[in-house]
């Protein structure tokens, strides 16, 4: 069952963030269909003005949003909403949709926690189908919600998927596009948005074929008669102007009329209405933060984040090493690949929205002598988990990965949050998984994953910046301690979790606790000198910034109870479920990893002890 809706807002004169006044009710769907041509355009006027004040004074997905105007408009326009299923693949190009579904009001806390989700979101309104922020997906849901409208003799609904050409280039979407292109008369559409690019300038052959069939010296026979989706059983319609709002709601009228699949080829220009967007020919940001609306600079002169620092050292480490190659799924830059890209072009492949294929080409290249680091945000790397496991572990090949984004991210929200490779991680067999603390720790753990030759390596850390660097006071194999040995609590902070580990332990040692932090350089497999650590204490706490299932925790407490060590272990994690959006330092609290609800949890498992 859907869990309930908020409420919709009708739009009102501002809201209480200050946000820009919204006067006009035009903007729900039953009042759009009833609007004319001219003042359509006034409509889509103002939602480029508001979507530009609010996204850049408060930060978000502004780009593609700019762009998807008049489609979206189109799209409530001549299908109705929910009762005809619209899914966003991506879901980040959802602006439009929220804001004339009853939203606009709350735009304003727009991925603050709280607010409003920066992606379609069931608990929001009952006109979001699907929370999905994993690209490739639509054509899938658009499958199964169309066979089961089909199924209850539903005859009079449509699902309809949005999916960019850059989403496009991942696998789920071709094998939805095999099955629902084979479906006869099912009542689904596909609208293919063409704007030449996801975070980056989309590539490969699709990129080509797309290119070839918005070509003026085509004939539009040639173009229907002679592509891929009406080779794969599509009625083709385009390319049309995703921004002539009279040519797609024609386009979109002739779909539904059609009998069986159609896919509406739209050309869409990412930014529109927004010079400093517009003019951008770089990798677009994923998640911009505020911007200078007539500039679109960052407001903040952003500090060295984890993402600099590994982009930086790479390319110093590629320059003497010609066997290392760098491979990402439609992120280069967003992933800190830009500078080895610039430097060895020849050697940096960006393979789309793919990451299964990225792993497994990566192992490829493996067998044929090269040292792949395939650079991925956290929670997209379990797509690839199967080529992980089999075509990289399996084989034992050096492949390195390099998780961005690993634990809480923020205002992205439930789908970003890395906290789930740790867990697929410790089941696979020969891989050794780094947490490095800082940058220095960051550095040297990637020159020691380039270094060996014995099975795949990761390294993981969050978003943000990288802060300054935590130094060790001594070593023990592969642990460091970063305070001297107590007797009472040994500390254990995983990765960026060292930090917050270190000011708890100051707490404590308030209160009379003797304290020893030590932070494991690899996690996985775990290092025997922490169990050597936790017998030399009355009480080992654990603290990580991922699932609490299959950590560094659960694997210490197995550890010791295999080497018949009494010491309890007491397990911090993140909880098993779904957390919401908002800022990194809000949820780390919400969830007890600061430094007092560390400190709190210590104390607690501290008294429980002694009872």
């Amino acid at each position: 069952m859907r869990p309930a809706p908020r409420p919709a807002r009708t739009p009102q004169a501002a809201d209480a963030d200050g946000d820009i006044p919204v006067t006009s009710p035009r903007w729900l769907p039953q009042a759009l269909r009833e609007l004319s041509p001219r003042e359509m355009a006034v409509v889509a006027e103002q939602i480029r003005a508001f979507l530009i004040e609010n996204v850049c004074r408060n930060g978000g997905h502004l780009d593609v949003n700019l762009g998807v105007v008049e489609l979206t408009l189109a799209l409530h326009r001549i299908f109705d909403s929910p009762r005809d299923a619209l899914v966003f693949d991506t879901g980040h190009q959802a602006y439009v949709h929220k804001l004339i579904t009853g939203r606009a009001a709350d735009f304003g806390r727009l991925r603050r926690r709280g607010g409003l989700s920066g992606y379609p979101s069931r608990s929001e309104s009952v006109h979001d189908w699907v929370e999905n922020s994993h690209a490739s997906t639509s054509i899938s849901y658009a499958d199964g919600l169309s066979a089961a409208f089909a199924a209850k003799g539903e005859t009079g609904r449509w699902a309809v998927a949005v999916i960019g050409d850059g989403a496009l280039t991942g696998g789920l979407a071709w094998e939805a596009l095999n099955n629902l292109g084979a479906a006869g008369g099912r009542r689904a559409v596909v609208v293919l948005n063409d704007n030449g690019r996801s975070h980056a300038p989309t590539s490969g052959a699709l990129a080509t074929h797309l290119a070839a069939l918005t070509d003026s010296s085509d004939s539009p026979d040639v173009r229907e008669t002679h592509n891929i989706f009406t080779s794969l059983g599509f009625t083709y319609l385009g390319p049309v102007d995703g921004h002539d709002l009279g040519a797609v709601e024609a386009a979109l009228r002739e779909a539904r009329a059609a009998d069986g699949p159609v896919l509406v080829h739209a050309i869409t220009a990412q930014g529109k209405g927004h010079p400093p967007a517009e003019a951008d020919d770089a990798d677009c940001p994923h998640a911009a933060g505020a911007v200078d609306e007539a500039t679109g600079a960052a407001r903040d002169a952003p500090a060295p984040t984890w993402t600099d620092v590994f982009g930086g050292e790479l390319a110093e480490l590629g320059a003497g090493r010609a066997d290392v190659v760098a491979v990402c799924a439609a992120m280069l830059r967003p992933t800190g690949l830009g500078a080895f890209a610039d430097r060895f072009p020849e050697r940096t492949f960006d393979v789309g929205m793919a990451e299964q294929h990225a792993v497994c080409s990566a192992a490829g290249m493996s067998m044929g002598g090269l040292h792949p680091v395939v650079a991925v945000y956290a929670t997209f790397l379990s797509r690839a988990f199967d080529q992980l496991l089999m075509d990289a572990a399996l084989h034992r090949l050096p492949v390195t990965l390099v998780l961005d984004r690993a634990g809480i991210t923020g205002p992205d929200g439930p789908s970003h949050h890395g906290m789930w490779d740790h867990t697929l991680f410790s089941m696979v067999p020969g891989l050794r998984l780094a947490a490095p603390r800082d940058a220095a720790t960051l550095r040297a753990l990637l020159a020691e994953a380039l270094a060996d030759q014995d099975g795949p390596t990761a390294l993981r850390f969050p978003k943000g910046a990288v802060g300054v660097d935590v130094p060790a006071v001594g070593r023990l194999g592969q642990v460091d301690l970063l305070s001297a040995v107590g007797r009472d609590v040994l500390l254990v902070g995983v990765g960026a979790m060292a930090g917050p580990c270190l000011s708890a332990r100051d707490d404590l040692a308030a209160r009379g606790l003797e304290v020893t932090v030590a932070a494991p350089r690899w996690a996985l497999p775990l290092p025997e000198e922490l169990v050597q650590l936790a017998a030399r204490h009355r009480l080992a706490v654990t603290v990580e910034d991922s699932s609490r299932a299959g950590g560094v925790g659960s694997a210490l407490a197995q550890a010791c109870t295999d080497a018949v060590v009494s010491t309890p272990v007491h397990t911090l994690g993140l909880p098993r479920t779904f957390l919401t959006h908002g800022s990194r330092s809000e949820l780390l609290a919400a969830t007890g990893l600061d430094a007092g609800g560390i400190a709190t949890a210590v104390l607690l498992a501290w008294n429980a002890r002694r009872r």
